[in-house]
């Protein structure tokens, strides 16, 4: 009757799920490894304490500010880090599609091979003119440029680029064993083939993968292709940046790809100066000052009204209204500071991306300096491209052409040509300079004018590159050699004419 004995239903009770400290993670990375460890390096950094003992100690006061520290790294300050990870090679060809992007890839690795290079001898010995023209014949046919150019820019696209050195060999495991020069044969080089990362799978042997020890720690030993294994030291390998170990396999042993480094900052400038187009559309704020309870009796007369003055509002600035009982204002937003917004946002991608403005964008921007020092560091960035990235690229393909062609194999190197191509003012000054130091060095006798003239024609920007190489004896009146042959087939030749001299003389 009272419900004494009535039993109470109880509420339901309702388990909540402890709360995510990494909302903005990786759908992908949730609960793996990789986010298991961070929260493992937070949790000990959390421990830490700053120094002293607990507040509620026997020999503290009580109004002493506590030295304990409560969080020494902040989860949204991690979750913002951690959500920067490795977006996979699909992401990263899609992004290589926006210009902005694309430019900061490619626009390095053709600056860098741009001008070429040159066949030296590593001991500097002289390299016979035969061999010389053999490898020159074999870059043009196996777009040596074309090749390193391509490798240095997808390779800063996907962070990671693959190159091949396609060799016939009747051995099957040629490739699965380390490269050996004379394992190639005369006419087995057939050219380089680049590979997608994404068509490549990393495999290990031995200690490799478990010891740290080891020199190729985390280098894998094998690159499965097309489910063929090539050794490491069958492939040249484009790496963009340093890994360290723990990040390795989030990479696929790979590096950091250009365009995951700079997405955010490009949707900054892009967002940025898209954005202003409506700024600049809507920067006049007109303000008409009626009978507002008038104006809202009647909406369907009051919208035509409105749709009218509209209408009448653009017609060259003239603006219709009742004297008696309308008001006008117009407000303007000031777009002064605008163009320094945009530029700001477009010198945020520079930096990231390791490439000038200027280059970006293809313009100096205005209110910029001259930006010689901007260039001085970009040339110094395509001179570690150049000896990092490709000289090592360039000789093993030289090697490869000079055992495959049956030639002697020569200890050869390339020297990169100048980046930063000279105008014609400042090839005079240069020319000039060293006009100075070669009379200086005929007078003091430690060179005679022959030797000068050898050093100018072999030069291509002295300006006397086609006069000839001087031979006092054989070729007087130095010319080139297409000359002296077209002589000889005309019946005109020095040596015989000297020999004649001389018999007469006797």
């Amino acid at each position: 009757m009272f419900g004494f004995f009535t039993k109470k239903t109880e509420e339901p009770f309702e388990i909540k799920e402890a709360e995510d400290s990494y909302p903005n993670f990786p759908k992908d990375k949730k609960g793996s490894e990789y986010k298991r460890q961070l929260q493992k390096i937070e949790q000990a950094n959390n421990n830490i304490l700053a120094g002293g003992d607990a507040q509620d100690g026997d020999e503290e006061s009580r109004l002493k500010m506590s030295l304990r520290v409560s969080e020494v790294v902040s989860s949204s300050v991690v979750d913002w880090f951690a959500s920067q990870s490795f977006i996979g090679f699909p992401l990263c060809a899609v992004l290589s599609q926006q210009w902005l992007i694309n430019k900061a890839c490619f626009v390095p690795a053709r600056d860098a091979t741009r001008n070429g290079y040159d066949i030296v001898s590593m001991n500097g010995d002289d390299i016979p003119d035969e061999t010389v023209k053999i490898l020159q014949r074999y870059d043009k046919k196996f777009q040596i440029k074309k090749n390193c150019e391509e490798f240095v820019g997808l390779g800063r696209v996907f962070g990671v680029r693959i190159a091949l050195f396609e060799i016939d060999s009747d051995d099957p495991e040629f490739y699965e064993k380390p490269f050996n020069l004379d394992g190639v044969t005369k006419g087995s080089y057939k050219g380089i083939s680049q590979i997608d990362p994404n068509w490549c799978m990393p495999y290990f042997v031995s200690g490799e993968l478990n010891n740290p020890a080891v020199r190729n720690f985390y280098e894998p030993t094998y690159w499965v292709i097309n489910g063929k294994k090539y050794h490491r030291s069958h492939l040249h390998i484009f790496r963009n940046g340093k890994l360290p170990d723990l990040l390795k396999p989030v990479y696929m042993y790979g590096g950091y790809p250009v365009p995951q480094l700079i997405m955010s900052r490009v949707y900054s400038a892009e967002r940025t100066t898209d954005e202003s187009l409506n700024l600049v559309t809507s920067k006049r704020t007109s303000v008409w000052l009626t009978n507002l309870a008038r104006f809202m009796a009647n909406e369907t007369e009051a919208t035509e009204r409105l749709m009218a003055w509209i209408k009448y509002r653009d017609n060259n600035g003239i603006k219709l209204g009742d004297k008696e009982g309308d008001q006008f204002q117009q407000f303007d937003t000031t777009l002064s500071g605008l163009d320094d917004v945009i530029m700001t946002n477009y010198q945020a991608v520079s930096g990231a991306s390791n490439v000038p403005v200027t280059k970006l964008l293809g313009t100096a921007p205005k209110g910029f300096s001259t930006g010689e020092n901007e260039d001085k560091n970009y040339n110094q960035e395509l001179e570690s491209i150049q000896e990092h990235d490709l000289t090592e690229f360039v000789e093993r393909h030289h090697q490869l052409v000079m055992k495959s062609s049956g030639l002697e194999v020569l200890d050869l190197t390339v020297n990169w040509r100048p980046t930063d191509s000279p105008t014609a003012k400042e090839l005079a000054e240069i020319n000039k300079t060293k006009a100075d130091t070669y009379s200086a060095l005929v007078m003091s006798g430690v060179v005679d004018g022959s030797e000068v003239r050898t050093v100018l024609v072999k030069n291509p920007d002295s300006g006397f590159h086609d006069i000839g190489n001087v031979d006092s004896e054989n070729n007087p009146l130095g010319l080139s050699d297409d000359e002296m042959q077209a002589l000889k087939e005309l019946g005109v030749d020095f040596n015989e004419s000297k020999d004649s001299e001389s018999k007469e003389a006797n």
